[in-house]
């Protein structure tokens, strides 16, 4: 019997991807242009040079995928494209280029929420790997803890209330001069630094809630910053990175590690571009296997945007029979399981 191969197509912020995808797990091509360099030097995403880049690469991306991947349009049973949440420009520019090849060639149109994306990255490193579990999203956008029941079946336990935790770890890199993006950065200069040298906020609401807040904790690092170089004193970088990153993986574990207890499941992921800090591997590792719980991560990556996940989590509601039609658009606002025949 014939497996189901899925082309995925990801532009919802600055990484312009396509990718082939077998049965949902076994990946024949993963291309990704990353315009990190593009945008370094503002600091962050400028979502007009974003979108501009994504015209001019989109097409030879997915020329690029089906090459590497050894197949043809014709070979392709569906077209699976991130439609929300992002830049409304950049997923314009992915959402129309799969609305053109689905008409053109007379393939179902899938549309996949980008943090269900995220998701499922987890089937491609993990095949064995099947619902329910609970899923940590993490990213410079999206700080989610969200209960998979079922493969399109979604429900969000906890998210940020303010600033999403990869949103933060940027904008700490960017008031200590490590540059853009901020994650890797700080993963790298708090292995040389101490945890315990500075305690900065851990927010818990009274509420019982398993949201997040992580702009208190950024304020207080860039007061400490602030005040430390008007008093011309040294800054030990690795020192505040270490304690900054730790102050965010201690809210992210404690929080998922209960979601997985009042869930009742055995298994946590992560996902995300901030599931690649070691420390947050390490520290959920620990933390679950001590609950009895097993904690797993996709590939590095995977963990950043690309459409590998898109066609994965494509293919899941394909086989379901949930197809979009050519009025599909862009989404810049969009709650998890939207879309969904189950909602």
């Amino acid at each position: 019997m014939k497996e189901t191969i899925i082309l995925g197509i990801e532009s919802s912020c600055d990484e312009t991807s396509a990718a082939v995808v077998v049965g949902g797990r076994r990946v024949l091509s993963d291309v990704i242009a990353s315009q990190i360099d593009l945008h370094k030097e503002y600091g962050g995403v400028v979502p007009e040079i974003a979108s501009r880049k994504h015209v001019e690469l989109i097409i030879p991306v997915i020329d690029s995928a089906l090459k590497e991947a050894k197949i043809s349009l014709e070979d392709v049973d569906g077209i699976a494209v991130t439609y929300g949440p992002g830049l409304v420009g950049a997923l314009l520019v992915g959402v129309s280029a799969a609305k053109a090849i689905a008409a053109a060639m007379d393939k179902p149109l899938v549309k996949v929420h980008h943090i269900e994306g995220h998701i499922a990255a987890n089937y491609i490193t993990h095949t064995d790997l099947k619902p329910p579990y609970i899923c940590l999203v993490v990213s410079g956008g999206h700080s989610h803890i969200v209960h998979v029941r079922d493969y399109l079946d979604f429900d969000v336990l906890g998210r940020t209330r303010d600033d999403a935790a990869g949103e933060a770890f940027d904008k700490i890199s960017r008031v200590l001069g490590l540059g853009y993006p901020g994650g890797p950065a700080i993963d790298k200069q708090a292995r040389n630094g101490n945890p315990d040298a500075y305690h900065f906020p851990r927010v818990r609401f009274d509420d019982g809630s398993l949201d997040f807040s992580f702009s208190g904790l950024k304020t207080a690092v860039i007061n400490h910053v602030n005040q430390a170089r008007q008093k011309g004193e040294e800054l030990p970088i690795p020192d505040i990175c270490a304690s900054f990153q730790q102050a965010v993986v201690d809210v992210l574990v404690d929080h998922t590690v209960e979601a997985a207890k009042n869930s009742g499941v055995q298994t946590i992921c992560l996902a995300g571009g901030v599931a690649s800090n070691s420390l947050l591997r390490s520290a959920m590792e620990k933390r679950a296997k001590k609950e009895g719980i097993q904690a797993l991560y996709p590939a590095p990556i995977l963990c950043t945007d690309n459409a590998a996940m898109i066609a994965a989590a494509g293919y899941f509601s394909f086989s379901a029979g949930e197809f979009a039609d050519l009025t599909l658009n862009a989404i810049p606002s969009l709650h998890i399981g939207e879309g969904h025949k189950s909602l």
